[in-house]
């Protein structure tokens, strides 16, 4: 007999919502997470879209800022900008709202191990193996993240990029807070860096690249001391993350084990962010998992691969395919573009189609309209839309 039904591996916002899940339904769930504290250090840019009260539960307690707009800048500096009248997305207080997540996981039922680092896997017998004890379950959840243990048991190509935040403050009013803004460089793509506001004087300032950690530090300093917003801040904190790359060729379930989140590489190829994804993929696995328990069927675990790229495949490949004409641009071309998206009036189509987590309207509503033929280099759009 099994110690758990379910292990979950990692108690970040993803694994500690699929752990909820399925305890919710009456299963017998561990949670075990590396860190003595969830959600310490900070490691995300904490800029969540509209649709997250969709799919997960935000108390208003963790939100610490709503943006209803963004300014996208060229290399140049030339801007576009667009706006909803409704918030766009909601700045959080990631840390706190991890523990929160956790805890309902831990109301409905489900185990919670802090410090316990998993030291190795059988995805085959269902046994995680710990410095000094092992562990069994019908089930494995692999929730550990971008360097995630149960995923390396699956072979998968995981490669990421790395990130760099600072937490600053101004001391003057120096940020319009209603909007987050967006830096393009053909130097750090496909890659940006972004200025997350959480109030009028203090902002997330970060970027990603596939640069290494002190080479984004040394692009990032070199970015506020020219903005005239950023070059008197004071930088209050630093952290540093990686981002995993999306594979659409990556397995996510393997045997008695599956992925969800980051270790999955769940994550939209444009921006980075994945938390919807995330949390909409681990209500879908809860309820594979669940069925394949009860029906004592294993075979069943492939209907969430199978329910996941039928969900998701069509809106990562178009992103898929931004991310790759962002690439092929240098800041010529990028600064060109920007000008033609704003001599065309750019920012109104994509306040009306615009959204953080599903791109492929908003590109479909260019590509039919001839904006993006009109922008972009022919040869270059037509090899990367295929049209």
């Amino acid at each position: 007999m099994k110690d758990y039904e379910v292990v979950v591996v990692g108690a970040g916002p993803v694994g500690s919502t699929f752990a909820r899940y399925a305890a919710e339904k009456g299963l017998k769930v561990a949670l075990f997470e590396k860190k003595k504290e969830i959600g310490v250090p900070l490691q995300c840019a904490g800029l969540l879209g509209n649709k997250i009260r969709e799919v997960n539960i935000l108390p208003d307690e963790f939100i610490l800022n709503k943006i209803y707009g963004a300014h996208l800048y060229s290399p140049s500096n030339t801007m576009i900008s667009m706006r909803k009248k409704e918030p766009l997305a909601y700045v959080l207080d990631r840390i706190n709202y991890d523990k929160f997540l956790a805890q309902l996981a831990v109301d409905e039922g489900a185990e919670l191990f802090l410090n316990h680092h998993v030291n190795g896997i059988d995805i085959e017998n269902g046994e995680i193996y710990f410095k000094d004890k092992k562990v069994s379950a019908e089930i494995i959840v692999g929730a550990d993240g971008y360097s995630s243990v149960v995923s390396n048991e699956f072979g998968n190509n995981s490669k990421t990029m790395q990130a760099v935040q600072y937490l600053v403050d101004t001391g003057k009013e120096n940020f319009d807070d209603d909007y987050f803004q967006v830096n393009v460089n053909s130097e750090i793509s496909p890659g940006f860096i972004w200025t997350i506001p959480l109030s009028k004087t203090s902002a997330r300032v970060g970027i990603f690249s596939d640069y290494d950690y002190q080479s984004l530090n040394r692009i990032l300093n070199t970015f506020m001391a020219s903005d005239e917003k950023l070059k008197d801040a004071t930088v209050l904190k630093k952290y540093h993350g990686q981002i995993p790359v999306y594979n659409p060729k990556n397995d996510i379930i393997k045997k008695r084990a599956i992925l969800i989140g980051d270790s999955a590489s769940q994550v939209k190829p444009t921006t980075g962010g994945g938390l919807i994804i995330g949390f909409i993929c681990a209500k879908i696995a809860s309820e594979i998992v669940y069925e394949a328990i009860k029906s004592k069927n294993m075979d069943i675990l492939k209907n969430y691969q199978k329910e996941y790229r039928k969900m998701y495949k069509n809106e990562l490949t178009m992103q898929l395919k931004v991310q790759k004409a962002y690439e092929s641009l240098n800041n010529d071309n990028l600064d060109s573009v920007i000008l033609k998206l704003k001599e065309n009036e750019i920012g109104k189509i994509v306040s009306e189609y615009g959204d953080l987590d599903s791109q492929s309207p908003l590109m479909k509503k260019l590509l039919k309209s001839g904006v993006i033929f009109s922008v972009l280099p022919g040869l270059i759009s037509r090899k990367i839309f295929g049209l």
